[in-house]
C-alpha cells in the first residue's frame, strides 16, 4: 500500500456563488467555455458513481491506512459532485437546460455501470471491474488536474475567477488523492489484464461523452453558431488553453506501462499549496 503516510485526505466544505457568471465565462470563447462545461456535466454523475462503488469496496479493505485514504477519497469526490452540480443548477435557473444530457449520463453510470442482480463470485468480479474503471478514470482526472495547476496561460485569458478556482481546487484534490483508486484496485486485484481492459474502455468512453457533451452545449447555446472542430482544439491547445493531443496520447500510453503508479506523476506539494491558497478552500477553513 503506497498512499502517503503523512497525507490525511479530507473533504473541504467549499461553497460557490455563481451570480454574475457570464454565459461565455472562458475568455468570451464559446468553444472553450463549453469544452470546460462538459466537465460540469460529467463530474456530478461520474463522481456519485465513484462514491457508490468505493463504499461497496470499503468492507473488503484489509489495510487500515488504505481504508482511511479511501474514506477521505469518498468525502472529496462527494464534495466535487456537489460543487459542479451547483453550476448546473445555476445554468438551469438561467434557462440553460442541461437535463437532456445529464439524464443520458445517469443512464450510463447507473444503468450500464450500476449494481446488478449478482451474488457470490460474480458480484465480486463486477465490483472489481468497476473499481478498475474508477482507477482508469482517476488517471485521466489527475492528468487534467496536474495540467490545470500548471496551465499558466489560463491566468491571462479573462476566465471568470470563481470558475477557475473551482476547476483548480478540484484539480488540486485530484492530484492530492491520485494514488488512492489505483492503490485500492491493486489491493483488491491488481491484475494487469483487467487494468488494460478497463483503461481501453474508460479512455474512449470519456472522449465520446466529452465530444457528445460539447456538441450538445453548442447546439443549445443561442448566443453562438460555433461547431466542435478538431482544428479548434489544436489551435487552443497551442496557446496552452487546453491539453494538447500529444499530451493526451502520452497520458493514455502511460497507464499501460506495467510499472505505472500514479505517485510518479504530479506533485502533492504543488496540489496542497494551491489548496492552501484557493479562495474557496480558505473560506471553508
Amino acid at each position: 500500500m503506497s498512499v502517503d503516510e503523512d497525507l490525511v485526505l479530507k473533504a473541504r466544505d467549499v461553497h460557490w456563488d455563481w451570480q454574475g457568471l457570464p454565459p461565455h465565462w472562458f475568455g468570451s470563447d464559446p468553444f472553450l467555455t463549453h469544452w470546460a462545461n462538459v466537465m460540469n456535466m460529467l463530474l456530478p454523475e461520474g463522481e456519485i458513481w465513484f462514491v457508490k462503488v468505493f463504499r461497496q469496496a470499503l468492507p473488503l479493505i484489509r489495510d487500515d491506512r488504505l481504508h482511511e485514504a479511501v474514506t477521505g477519497f469518498i468525502g472529496q469526490e462527494a464534495m466535487h459532485s456537489t460543487s459542479h452540480q451547483s453550476v448546473l443548477e445555476h445554468f438551469d435557473r438561467d434557462g440553460f437546460d442541461t437535463g437532456p444530457f445529464t439524464r443520458q449520463l445517469s443512464w450510463f453510470f447507473e444503468g450500464l455501470l450500476g449494481d446488478r442482480a449478482l451474488t457470490g463470485r460474480a458480484e465480486r468480479r463486477w465490483l472489481l471491474e468497476r473499481v478498475a474503471l474508477v482507477a482508469a478514470i482517476e488517471h485521466v482526472t489527475s492528468f487534467l488536474g496536474d495540467w490545470l495547476l500548471n496551465a499558466r496561460a489560463l491566468d491571462d485569458y479573462g476566465i471568470d475567477p470563481t470558475m477557475l478556482d473551482l476547476f483548480r481546487w478540484h484539480g488540486a484534490e485530484e492530484v492530492e488523492h491520485r494514488s488512492v483508486a489505483f492503490d485500492l484496485f491493486t489491493h483488491l486485484d491488481g491484475g494487469y489484464a483487467r487494468r488494460v481492459r478497463t483503461h481501453l474502455l474508460a479512455y474512449p468512453a470519456l472522449f465520446f461523452w466529452w465530444i457528445r457533451g460539447l456538441k450538445f452545449l453548442l447546439a443549445i447555446d443561442k448566443e453562438t453558431d460555433a461547431k466542435p472542430r478538431l482544428r479548434d482544439w489544436f489551435r487552443r491547445s497551442r496557446k496552452g488553453l487546453m491539453p494538447g493531443p500529444l499530451s493526451v496520447a502520452k497520458a493514455f500510453f502511460t497507464y499501460l506501462r506495467p510499472s505505472y503508479h500514479p505517485s510518479r506523476y504530479g506533485s502533492t506539494d504543488q496540489a496542497v499549496a494551491y489548496l492552501a491558497a484557493s479562495p474557496a478552500a480558505r473560506a471553508a477553513g
